[in-house]
């Protein structure tokens, strides 16, 4: 009666074993809920410094005369009177890596004098 009973409690702990490791809401699901919370504890502290320089922006804009001054220049092109505007144009830059066209056998007949 006891080796039975031995055998059933070691079927019962082998079977809890199995579920516990491989079966629904075992360890295999538990790394993966702890890597998508990492995940989102990652993305989360990335939009709370996004968030707190948004916040940082709105207080100055609201308070600060400076900020609204520069953006005003950056995004409106502010200029104060007696203010001089100077813009600077700069032309389309040559390309640096033009290939030497290759002299053709007419041309280098000509060029050598036959």
């Amino acid at each position: 009666m006891l080796k039975w009973l031995a055998l059933v409690l070691i079927a019962l702990l082998i079977g809890l074993q199995i579920k516990l490791w491989i079966g629904d809401g075992g360890m295999r699901d538990l790394r993966a809920i702890r890597e998508r919370v990492a995940e989102q504890q990652s993305e989360n502290g990335k939009l709370k410094q996004r968030n707190d320089a948004l916040h940082a922006d709105v207080e100055d804009l609201k308070h600060g005369r400076d900020a609204v001054e520069s953006r005003a220049r950056s995004q409106l092109g502010l200029i104060k009177p007696g203010e001089v505007f100077y813009q600077v144009v700069t032309g389309p830059a040559p390309a640096a890596s033009a290939a030497p066209v290759p002299a053709t056998s007419a041309t280098s007949a000509a060029d050598s004098g036959h």
